[in-house]
C-alpha cells in the first residue's frame, strides 16, 4: 500500500518558520485534509514537499526520499493540483492533460500510444472527456479544476496534492469535485487536500490536520480535529450541538 510519510518538514521565510516541523502520514485509499486560516502555511507545506521551495525534514514515499529525487522522477510519484492555473495560452484540454506525461517523456513531442491512453484515461476518470477539444481558457472554474486534476492523474502519481480545489466553485460543482476526490482515494491513491470550508472536511476527509502560523494545532480523526477546542483556538468558532455540518461563532468572539 502506498504510504507517504512527512517528518519535521520546516520551511523558513527569512528567519520566520512559515511551516514548523510538520509531520503526518497518509496511505493509499485515504484523504487527509489540511485546514487552517489564511497564512497558516498550508500551500507552503505543499511547495516544501514538492521541492519547490527550500525545506528541511524528510518526505518519504514507500521508503524513497522524494526530496533526493530529480524533479522529473519526483513528478512521477507525487502530483500537485494548484488552486488556479496561470495558463494563458488557448491550449486544448487534451494538450493540457498531456503535460502530465512530461514526467515520463521529458518534453514536448508526439505522444506514444501508451501516453495517449494515459491522457484519455485521466480525462475519463475526471468526467472531462467531453472537454477534450475545448480551449482550456474558455472553461468555467469547475471545468478547469477537473482538467487540472486530470493532468495530475496523467502523471500516474500515487499521491495527489490538491490546493483548495473547491475555491470559487458553486455548491454543485464543489460537491461533485469532492465526490471525485473520494473515488480517487477508493481507487488506491493517497489524497492530501487543502480545504477552507469545514463542512467539506466532514464530507470528504478520513483525517484532518489543523495548522496555524506554521504550527500543528491538532492532527487526528476529523471528529477530533473539528471538536470545539481546536476550532475555538484557531477560528473562534465551535460546532453547533447535534449539527452534522454546522458551525457558529464561539462565545466572546469578536468580528
Amino acid at each position: 500500500m502506498t504510504t507517504l510519510v512527512v517528518t519535521d518538514l520546516t520551511v523558513h521565510r527569512g528567519s520566520l518558520a512559515v511551516v514548523d516541523h510538520l509531520s503526518f502520514t497518509v496511505t493509499g485509499g485515504a484523504v487527509l485534509a489540511l485546514i487552517g486560516p489564511n497564512g497558516a502555511g498550508k500551500s507552503t507545506a505543499f511547495k516544501g514537499m514538492l521541492g519547490l521551495v527550500p525545506a528541511t525534514g524528510t518526505v518519504y514515499l514507500d521508503g524513497v526520499n522524494l526530496l533526493s529525487l530529480a524533479p522529473q522522477m519526483r513528478a512521477r510519484r507525487v502530483a500537485w493540483v494548484p488552486q488556479r492555473s496561470r495558463l494563458a495560452a488557448a491550449l486544448s484540454c487534451t494538450n493540457v492533460v498531456a503535460q502530465g506525461r512530461f514526467a515520463h517523456t521529458g518534453g514536448l513531442g508526439r505522444l506514444s500510444d501508451h501516453d495517449a491512453k494515459a491522457v484519455d484515461q485521466a480525462l475519463t476518470d475526471t468526467d472531462a472527456r467531453h472537454l477534450a477539444h475545448r480551449a482550456f481558457t474558455t472553461l468555467s472554474a469547475g471545468e478547469q479544476q477537473r482538467v487540472l486534476l486530470a493532468r495530475a492523474l496523467a502523471t500516474g502519481a500515487e499521491v495527489i496534492l490538491m490546493d483548495e480545489p473547491t475555491a470559487a466553485l458553486d455548491v454543485g460543482h464543489a460537491l461533485a469535485l469532492l465526490a471525485l476526490v473520494r473515488r480517487l482515494a477508493a481507487a488506491g491513491r493517497a489524497m492530501v487536500v487543502v480545504l477552507h470550508q469545514l463542512d467539506e472536511v466532514r464530507r470528504v476527509a478520513d483525517r484532518a490536520l489543523l495548522l496555524d502560523r506554521g504550527h500543528t494545532i491538532s492532527h487526528g480523526s476529523v471528529d477530533d480535529v473539528l471538536s470545539s477546542e481546536p476550532l475555538r483556538r484557531v477560528f473562534g468558532v465551535t460546532p453547533i450541538p447535534n449539527g452534522a455540518l454546522g458551525f457558529a461563532l464561539a462565545e466572546g468572539t469578536c468580528v
